[in-house]
């Protein structure tokens, strides 16, 4: 069962996973490998995952970039939240929250955008695509890959891949550099 709900300054979409909250958790904070609840991206980082840490999203070839943030809370195996910025977009950073807990079905998993711009770009893109991270990763937490829609939308995204925009480049969007002081 899925469930979405808003308020003025944050959108929650849920769903229900019937898997150990341990497999839940560690489907979404892989690194350097696909992730298909992604859109195919795989998530790049500065180090481990941990506050302070930058991430981006990018394509399996690393020639892309989608989005860059850097995380805000690691607490596993129970949230994990991040800043997010679309490359192909001017709208401002906003956040993301993931939430996980336990209940007798399994794990209630949690997205939660926050702060997103009403009227932007960036809040339709989330609108649209919340439900589809949550449905995918649904899936391959229960079944070990993503369900026959999942698959021919990512099948699609591939196929579309040479029509990205420039500014998404990943040469565009290098990692900061940390600066000691």
């Amino acid at each position: 069962m899925n469930d979405v709900q808003s308020n003025s300054d944050k959108s929650f979409y849920r769903v229900t996973i019937n898997a150990p909250i341990e497999k839940v958790w560690s489907e979404l904070v892989k690194t350097d490998s696909v992730l298909p609840f992604f859109f195919g991206a795989v998530c790049k980082t500065t180090g481990e995952l941990a506050p302070g840490t930058q991430i981006a999203m990018r394509t399996k070839d690393d020639k892309y970039t989608s989005m860059v943030g850097e995380v805000l809370e690691f607490e596993p195996p129970y949230r994990y939240s991040h800043t997010l910025k679309f490359t192909n977009l001017d709208d401002p950073y906003t956040t993301i929250i993931y939430e996980l807990k336990e209940n007798e079905d399994g794990v209630e998993f949690t997205l939660i955008t926050k702060d997103v711009p009403k009227g932007t770009k960036s809040e339709k893109s989330m609108a649209q695509g919340s439900p589809f991270i949550i449905n995918t990763l649904k899936a391959i937490c229960e079944s070990g890959r993503p369900t026959f829609s999942g698959r021919i939308m990512l099948g699609m995204m591939n196929m579309m891949t040479p029509f990205t925009p420039k500014i998404c480049l990943t040469e565009n969007w290098p990692f900061k550099e940390n600066i000691e002081n």
